[in-house]
């Protein structure tokens, strides 16, 4: 069969193009950000496409001719200067769907959740329930699948949270942690996706994807602290203001670009729990429970480097953000102590014109690694900026590695945190 997977590079979507194109079909992944998930995946077909642009019938008759099956892999968890819900999961679907009904595909396999509950209302719900409810209105074959809490071997989203609580020493801080958790492994999704095509899920089909067994919150993270390799910690339950103020920040961050587990979308939900809302379909194996998904991935050295790096990431990208604003706004305050050692060589107005205008390169650099689009492209500029200060600075005035304060010194930890930040700062 001819597949196109939108949001194919995605948590969910990756595996599934795996696993559809290891059956043999030819497989077409739309996604923006493509370029690692079409290294990793060489025999799926990559088109680098916003899916939020396709907001009327006509722009989906290319992406769709000639496909016979479509599987929607394509979310937003909540808006932000990447993201835009309603346009996402509600318009660009009920254009797809107008597309599709004067098509000849074969059937939509659309991934949804559950649509009931605290977050019921909340834009991310409420569009995958509008979309939901067009596709059963609409005459074109489809299954929809509402898998819980997903678990794989890689993490993202709700699963590295998981794993970054379950990594912290002596204690495991939680809000809602004995709320009702229930949990389907990433392969046992794909292998969904693979039965709908199979038609042994039929169309029309409204499908829960959950393991039998319900933990609370506190279980489940408890379950990852073990497949770590770490001791038993004191539960420590986080009350709600704080919750909400680390969640009011976690949406701030949303603006800036970054897609934090923490935001007030995912608060809302996770305050009535992840359940599933019917029995799982008879037409697939039992679904791997959540011990039985980590015992089958045991974890390596790696995967606590993930967990305890995946919640200072932003405590890295924050303190190199201070320290390079710090840095320029200090050096602009006390503009003549700073160019003194400069004048001897520049004089004292090209020494001043160099100072403010690495000054404000600093700045510049320390606002900009706040932004998810220009973070890479900043720290780029520290380190070069850095190098560019340790060899002219060594040129002009090589007595200051002698400098109690160690002025050439401090460079060196902030590379070592840029490069760190380098290396952390993909999210997939």
């Amino acid at each position: 069969m001819k597949i196109l997977v939108l949001g194919g590079n995605g948590f969910i979507g990756q595996s599934v193009c795996q696993k559809l194109a290891a059956e043999g079909h030819s497989v077409t992944a739309y996604g923006r950000n493509i370029a690692e998930a079409s290294q990793r995946l060489k025999n799926v077909i990559w088109h680098s496409i916003d899916i939020g642009t396709l907001t009327s019938a006509n722009s989906w008759q290319a992406p769709i001719a000639g496909m016979d099956v479509i599987v929607n892999c394509a979310g937003a968890l909540q808006d932000s200067s990447r993201d835009d819900v309603v346009t996402v999961q509600q318009d660009a679907m009920f254009a797809l769907y107008k597309a599709a009904e004067l098509s000849n595909l074969s059937l939509i396999v659309q991934i949804s959740a559950a649509v009931k509950g605290n977050g019921a209302n909340l834009p991310f719900i409420a569009t995958k329930r509008a979309a939901d409810e067009i596709l059963g209105q609409s005459k074109i074959p489809h299954v929809i699948l509402r898998p819980a809490l997903v678990i794989g071997r890689n993490a993202h989203g709700g699963t590295a949270l998981l794993r970054s609580l379950a990594s912290f020493p002596r204690i495991t801080p939680l809000i809602y942690a004995d709320q009702p958790i229930q949990t389907v492994t990433l392969d046992d999704v794909a292998r969904a996706v693979s039965a709908c095509l199979e038609g042994r899920i039929l169309p029309g089909s409204d499908v829960s994807l959950a393991a039998s067994h319900v933990h609370t919150l506190a279980d489940a993270v408890a379950a990852h602290r073990s497949w770590l390799g770490l001791p038993p910690a004191n539960l420590v339950r986080i009350p709600q203001l704080l919750a909400s103020v680390a969640a009011w920040m976690a949406d701030c961050t949303g603006f800036l670009g970054w897609r934090s587990p923490l935001r007030s979308t995912a608060i809302t939900i996770m305050s009535d729990g992840v359940i599933s809302v019917s029995p799982p379909t008879e037409s697939l194996p039992q679904l791997l429970t959540l011990e039985q998904t980590l015992a089958a991935n045991p974890a390596g050295a790696q995967d606590l480097w993930f967990a305890r790096l995946y919640l200072l990431k932003p405590l890295v990208i924050l303190t190199l953000s201070l320290f390079w604003i710090a840095s320029g706004a200090l050096t602009l305050w006390s503009l003549d102590a700073a160019t003194m050692h400069l004048a001897a060589h520049l004089g004292q107005a090209g020494a001043a014109s160099v100072t403010i205008a690495t000054s404000i390169a600093d700045i510049l650099l320390g606002g900009l690694v706040l932004f998810r689009r220009h973070a890479a492209g900043a720290m780029l500029g520290m380190l070069s900026l850095s190098i560019v200060y340790l060899v002219g600075g060594t040129l002009l005035e090589p007595s200051l590695w002698l400098d109690p304060l160690g002025s050439y010194v401090k460079i060196f930890p902030s590379l070592l945190l840029t490069l760190i930040g380098l290396s952390i700062l993909n999210e997939r």
